[in-house]
């Protein structure tokens, strides 16, 4: 038996159905972290669905419960003197938003149209976790055994923040240990080409807002004696980033991008066409490409803006205005300065009046590993051998993960390959992934678990 049996073996299992078929009972399940009335799916999920698959490749499994929600640990160990792994996803979903779909679509139930499938998790990330453990079934089948010891840590609440993983984590790092993470969530570079990314923007986000009054005051009778907080907010709003969204606070900024980042992004342009949106060119950081705005620098967002009465807008001085600001920031800028920076930069240029509240929203932290570490050339190389395609070296994903807790409490080199794309429609109404993409996936997995079992030598 062969690395290319494992690999037809993944291909094999996917042409056959039996892969659709596995999928699909776990996007009927409702998993929506979001919504209360879901908690009891959230366990079915893990102890109903995942666990049984696991147990099937011979894992052993135990599930644990931190701050309310619940996780599944799996567990094959094979032999002390080889690799170990561990692996992460999480079953959990945004709402399914089940009345914006198109006509004969739904969030909950897997539908195959015009070499999409679609449902609600099947980019993010119920997908991307299923093509995994698919793909550790075809090696077992290939060799009678992985050749490496593997672990496996499926959550339910990461799209709330991940609550308890971190405790979880802290509380059982004998349990988790391992050589290396290697998981799959967020999406390629673009469709077309094989993506290994090394770690996730960090997340914070605030709200500021203006209390002038109680209650609005007529425009007619007061405009002009009184002061508009919506105005004041917008400049406020104006001192943090420029009309080209340049971060002017330099405590939110790297001092600079190191060159090993810059040359794996010189390799990395992003993808454009149907369904993904064109790029401002004049937006954000100048004298810096794309890959490099959207991976290797800051960028700061208004989410919401509100002021007076949006749906219905009366004569009247609004009395509050409020909004809630995100900054996604990269390694070399401080998590626990955020806010006191803005806070400094606020009162330094006469906004003295607005206040700064952080959100309810986890911090998410900036991780990276180094794009030269050993772990990343390894993948790297077992993914072009099976694809003949060289695959694009993000040193970290534009959006946040809880990679942080991995690669600074477990202390692992930090290896995510994304089974997804820009334009899937990730936490919106038809999210779907090409069918195309998901066997990519599963050939991709059966090979490099492949190599993981003929792997020797240090790679640390």
């Amino acid at each position: 038996m062969t690395r290319d049996t494992a690999i037809h073996r993944a291909s094999a299992h996917f042409d056959s159905g039996a892969f659709r078929k596995d999928l699909a009972r776990r996007i009927e399940m409702p998993t929506e972290s979001q919504n209360p009335e879901r908690t009891p799916v959230l366990t079915e999920y893990l102890t109903g669905e995942i666990a049984p698959a696991f147990e099937a490749l011979g894992f052993a499994c135990q599930t644990f419960t931190k701050e309310g929600r619940p996780f599944l640990f799996a567990e094959r160990n094979e032999d002390p003197s080889r690799p170990t792994f561990l692996g992460y996803g999480h079953g959990d979903v945004v709402r399914g938003l089940g009345d914006a779909w198109d006509t004969g679509l739904s969030p909950w139930q897997l539908t195959e149209r015009d070499d999409r499938w679609y449902g609600r998790g099947i980019a993010d990330n119920k997908g991307q976790h299923s093509i995994n453990i698919a793909a550790l079934g075809a090696v077992l089948e290939t060799r009678g055994k992985l050749g490496f010891n593997a672990k496996y840590l499926i959550e339910m609440g990461e799209e709330v923040g991940s609550p308890g993983l971190r405790e979880l984590c802290s509380d059982n790092k004998e349990l988790f240990s391992a050589d290396v993470l290697i998981a799959s969530d967020g999406p390629r570079l673009a469709a077309s080409r094989p993506t290994v990314f090394l770690g996730s923007r960090g997340s914070i986000t605030f709200d500021l807002s203006i209390d002038a009054r109680q209650g609005g005051q007529h425009s007619g009778n007061w405009g002009g004696v009184l002061s508009d907080p919506a105005i004041q907010l917008s400049h406020a709003i104006a001192s943090i980033a420029g009309p080209t969204g340049r971060i002017r606070i330099k405590e939110w900024l790297p001092d600079h991008i190191p060159d090993n980042v810059r040359r794996a992004l010189a390799d990395c342009e992003l993808e454009s066409g149907p369904g993904i949106p064109e790029i401002d060119t004049d937006w954000g950081e100048p004298g810096l490409a794309p890959a490099e705005k959207l991976f290797g620098w800051c960028s700061f967002a208004i989410l919401a803006f509100e002021a007076g009465s949006p749906a219905m807008p009366v004569n009247a001085i609004p009395p509050r205005a409020w909004a809630r600001g995100q900054l996604r920031f990269v390694v070399g800028v401080d998590a626990d300065n955020v806010l006191p920076a803005l806070r400094t930069h606020l009162d330094h240029n006469g906004f003295a009046h607005v206040r700064v509240t952080r959100s309810a929203d986890e911090i998410f932290h900036a991780t990276r590993l180094d794009p030269d570490h050993p772990w990343v050339r390894w993948t790297s190389d077992s993914i072009e051998r099976t694809t003949g395609t060289k695959p694009a070296i993000l040193p970290n994903l534009g959006g946040a993960l809880p990679n942080d807790i991995f690669s600074d409490i477990l202390g692992l080199p930090t290896v995510w390959i994304p089974h997804s794309y820009p334009a899937c429609s990730q936490h919106a109404p038809n999210e779907h992934l090409p069918s195309g993409l998901i066997r990519d996936g599963l050939e991709i997995m059966a090979a490099l678990y492949w190599d993981l079992g003929e792997t020797t030598g240090d790679l640390r």
